[in-house]
């Protein structure tokens, strides 16, 4: 088979799929080795990048999607006003990330960071798709583990948990806005 068509074949995968495609799928799929397809998909990928296309093949959570455009977001945005996806709250989304950072991490333990029974998170979570049990850990009682899943990463548009942006930057971020509030602060005094 020809590279154009092997290039054809693999666009028309990703444009059908709504999930993140692996590479070994693709692979299965027209019988050939994962190498021969991952030059096929780079090739495609610049395809896509030397025309300024609308379109993108994004590598998200271990496989390769097809996405739009990062530069045409804010079109998109305007379209659809967040109608597709549906929002977090802000206690979701503190729990999803103490999963995310500490993982595998029991109900209790959550509860023990966030100050709050989370039960009714946690189920949300867990019915979203976006969080999993992972078994149970060795204590009394034996509580279930949570972990993220697949979902999480395609949810929040990243290949894997080593993406996640350092806690420390988190950290550094809070300490800024402290001191620029209180430099707001003592001009508002000033002011006065």
């Amino acid at each position: 088979m020809d590279k154009e068509k092997i290039k054809s074949i693999i666009e028309s995968l990703l444009f059908i799929n709504e999930r993140p495609i692996q590479l070994s799928e693709i692979s299965q799929t027209l019988e050939m080795k994962s190498k021969e397809i991952k030059i096929a998909l780079d090739e495609l990928k610049a395809d896509y990048a030397g025309r300024n296309s609308g379109i993108s093949i994004v590598s998200v959570a271990g496989g390769f999607q097809m996405c739009s455009a990062p530069l045409n977001e804010p079109w998109i945005k305007k379209m659809y006003s967040s109608q597709n996806k549906q929002k977090l709250s802000t206690a979701s989304l503190e729990t999803l990330a103490i999963i995310a950072y500490k993982q595998p991490i029991t109900r209790i333990e959550i509860e023990q960071i966030r100050g709050v029974n989370v039960d009714g998170v946690v189920r949300k979570l867990t019915e979203l798709g976006l969080i999993k049990t992972a078994g149970k850990k060795e204590v009394v009682g034996r509580p279930n583990l949570y972990i993220t899943t697949r979902k999480f990463l395609e949810y929040f548009g990243i290949n894997s948990l080593d993406d996640l942006p350092n806690l420390e930057d988190f950290v550094d971020l809070a300490e800024k806005e402290n001191l620029i509030a209180q430099e707001q602060e003592k001009e508002e005094e000033h002011s006065k």
